[in-house]
């Protein structure tokens, strides 16, 4: 879908939602139904790129995680793929956080298996239970796409960002040029919502990521929205042509 013609949605809008409260209690029941298969579709139907991507995130934020007082959130954090990949040789402390209790059970079981001390947290990215100014990096990974309004989300993180915190946002894209536009639009409109039902079991859930993923703002768009909800530095990095695009910014220091 061009720029042009991608409509600019407040945030996610699933079939049948009228408003961001329906909106939210949609996802939630669609993260609860899949949540225990959701591991085996991400790294199936992404074939495994997803950590390497969690991995560059990572490595992007490494300064702050390397400090021991540093303190990091992992948004909207599913079964807690990028805390881990944060966790790995961090010195800093990091909560994972996540409003689907399910999806927040399968990151606790994960987190103790591989040896990491689970600091969860149940909570709505749209009304954090954090006070203003406790983190130094706010990182989500496929999660903000699928809030209920986006540019509140924005303003939720630099709350509880303390000045100078980084955010980072990982987001699926849309890669273009021939031959990996073509290629990776037949992939992901036909092949995946067809697998991802039939490996979850679950009707219709991998249609509403492909649809979400052609409604989510033009990387421009939401890098204005970053500006004006007040972030510093605001830039992205695409990887593996554009599939996926890390948007990053800072709160100012003043």
């Amino acid at each position: 879908m061009s720029q042009a013609s991608r409509p600019v949605s407040p945030g996610t809008r699933p079939p049948g939602a009228a408003d961001d409260a329906a909106a939210s209690r949609y996802i939630r029941k669609l993260f609860t139904d899949v949540a225990g298969r959701y591991d085996l579709l991400n790294h199936v139907l992404s074939f495994q790129v997803d950590r390497y991507w969690r991995r560059a995130t990572a490595r992007k934020f490494r300064a702050t995680l390397d400090r021991p007082e540093a303190r990091v959130l992992d948004l909207c954090c599913g079964t807690a793929d990028l805390t881990i990949a944060l966790a790995r040789g961090s010195r800093a402390s990091i909560i994972s956080s996540d409003f689907c209790h399910p999806m927040l059970t399968q990151a606790r079981e994960k987190l103790e298996r591989q040896k990491i001390a689970p600091l969860g947290a149940e909570a709505d990215a749209l009304q954090l239970p954090f006070a203003d100014e406790t983190f130094d990096l706010v990182a989500c990974s496929f999660g903000f796409r699928n809030l209920a309004n986006y540019r509140a989300g924005l303003r939720e993180i630099l709350r509880v960002l303390k000045r100078g915190g980084e955010v980072g946002i990982l987001e699926f894209g849309t890669p273009r040029g021939f031959p990996l536009g073509p290629l990776y639009s037949f992939y992901f409109h036909r092949i995946v919502p067809t697998a991802g039902e039939w490996i979850s079991g679950v009707k219709g859930a991998y249609s509403y990521l492909t649809r979400s993923v052609d409604r989510f703002p033009e990387p421009e768009q939401l890098e204005t929205w970053m500006r004006e909800a007040g972030y510093a530095e605001v830039s992205r990095r695409e990887m593996t042509g554009g599939i996926a695009v890390l948007y990053c910014g800072t709160r100012a220091a003043q």
